[in-house]
């Protein structure tokens, strides 16, 4: 059950509340209205929009997540496929449990954006509007560039890398056209037309809910964030004009003012918006903090070892792209975060910084409380677990560096046990069963006919592309079935 809100907006005291609002929440209106989270008053038919929203999304979530997984574990063998594909599942993994924990919260949501809506109006005094508005643009310019680089990275994974790999002929003389997110062979045939274009914009749909998702979480906690950094200005505002009353109510008392100070200051941090904003995103912030740690570590491994070596220059963008987008969506918690704890210490701080010897002795013992409810300050945590800040986006990054050596070093090893079994067969194919010269000969004939590589394995058909001359084959030093039943 929430706190009821003030009723005193009735009749509000900001005359341009209607543009203050509309100018901090449009960038975040537009971005959670497509996939349902934005609450909003319809009538008729309308009502049911955000409920059609919600269903279209999980229903084109689940097509695509499910087939990603069965693609994994039932069609893809390579283990550096399935590693990058690992690094995509887990993204829209974490993507749809985020947008589960936005609709578990979204009557939550809509609380505080009702009691932002009231804060903007009653507002006063032109002073505390333009301080609000100081800290709506950051949260409204955090919002912008969340949403930029994440509906860039998301298409140009989803269109540009798509229409760059384009098709490929296959043994059977048939066109494989790819697609951005891996399907399962067994459910149906997704070359045949429709199908095809069909999964495709199945895919696309899928891609943008994925990048809403992300964008909408991190946009809320910056309007959010902003806001309570805003209405914290406002109280060290009043607590500045709190002995003279220069800016106050005409005929206004000490203590009325140190009283709306107070009622203030627990509105805004502890019993109400602060704590609110902090249940809201408690999920949704533990999902993105161990989501992005993970994902920025397989980002990294497919920029820096594969795309690079292989200077693949679309790939390698593509993943840089996602990188910095994921990257700045975990800086925007974590300085939000941090901004929110620093905010809501100066509150303390300013009550040393008015001229409090001024103050009647009870006034001043009153001013001890404010700073100590301002010792414990308000902050977005990630679960309950990791409090946001800068500290905690500098650990991110070293644990996914961390990750991404431990990651390179594991795929190396492999290569290098792969490397010497490779040789091992080789030459255990070119000595068994044969003997003396004959022997020689018939394993440079099949060598020749491309016989040979029947009997190996596919990673091995590459390297007997080369035929020799006989005599070149004849001075190998390669071990006969001879020497080998003399030495055992």
């Amino acid at each position: 059950m929430h706190p009821p809100i003030r009723n005193d907006a009735d009749q509000p005291r900001n005359r341009n509340y209607e543009k203050d609002i509309i100018y901090v929440t449009r960038h975040n209106k537009w971005v959670l209205n497509s996939i349902g989270i934005w609450p909003a008053v319809l009538k008729g038919i309308g009502q049911f929009l955000p409920k059609i929203a919600i269903g279209v999304s999980n229903l084109v979530l689940f097509f695509t997540l499910i087939q990603c997984v069965l693609h994994i574990v039932f069609d893809q063998k390579d283990p550096l496929l399935r590693l990058k594909l690992l690094g995509l599942t887990c993204f829209s993994f974490i993507s749809l449990m985020k947008y589960w924990a936005l609709m578990a919260r979204k009557s939550k949501i809509e609380y505080c954006i009702n009691q932002l809506y009231a804060d903007w109006k009653q507002v006063e005094f032109q002073r505390d509007r333009k301080l609000m508005l100081k800290y709506g643009k950051i949260g409204r310019t955090l919002t912008m560039y969340s949403t930029v680089f994440m509906y860039s990275g998301g298409l140009s994974y989803v269109t540009i890398m798509h229409y760059t790999i384009g098709s490929y002929v296959d043994e059977f003389n048939r066109t494989i056209k790819l697609l951005a997110y891996p399907t399962y062979s067994a459910l149906y045939d997704v070359q045949k037309s429709p199908v095809y274009e069909l999964v495709y914009v199945i895919q696309c749909m899928c891609g943008y809910v994925f990048d809403t998702v992300t964008a909408g979480a991190c946009g809320l906690a910056a309007l959010f964030a902003t806001h309570v950094c805003g209405q914290i200005d406002v109280i060290m505002s009043q607590l500045d004009d709190l002995i003279d009353g220069k800016f106050s109510e005409e005929n206004s008392s000490l203590n009325v003012r140190l009283v709306e100070i107070v009622q203030h200051h627990i509105r805004t941090l502890k019993y109400k918006f602060s704590a609110m904003v902090e249940t809201v995103l408690q999920e949704v912030c533990f999902l993105e903090f161990v989501g992005t740690t993970f994902v920025i570590c397989l980002l990294e491994y497919y920029c820096i070892v594969q795309d690079w070596e292989q200077k693949n220059k679309i790939g390698l963008s593509t993943y840089s792209l996602l990188l910095i987008s994921l990257t700045f969506n975990m800086f925007l918690l974590c300085y939000t975060g941090d901004l929110l704890v620093e905010k809501s210490t100066n509150v303390g701080i300013s009550c040393c910084m008015i001229d409090w010897y001024r103050l009647p002795a009870k006034t001043v013992q009153d001013l001890i409380l404010i700073i100590a409810r301002s010792n414990s300050p308000a902050k977005i945590s990630a679960g309950k677990i990791v409090d946001l800040s800068l500290v905690s986006f500098a650990n991110v990054l070293k644990t996914s560096f961390a990750y991404l050596n431990f990651i390179r070093k594991t795929v190396t090893n492999n290569d290098s046990n792969t490397d010497k079994s490779t040789n091992s067969v080789c030459f255990l194919q070119a000595g068994y069963d044969h003997s003396a010269m004959y022997q020689e000969r018939q394993i440079y004939e099949n060598l020749a006919e491309d016989k040979f590589e029947a009997n190996l394995p596919k990673k091995l058909t590459l390297t007997m592309k080369i035929k020799p001359n006989f005599q070149i084959f004849q001075a190998m030093k390669i071990m006969s079935l001879r020497q080998l039943k003399r030495r055992a």
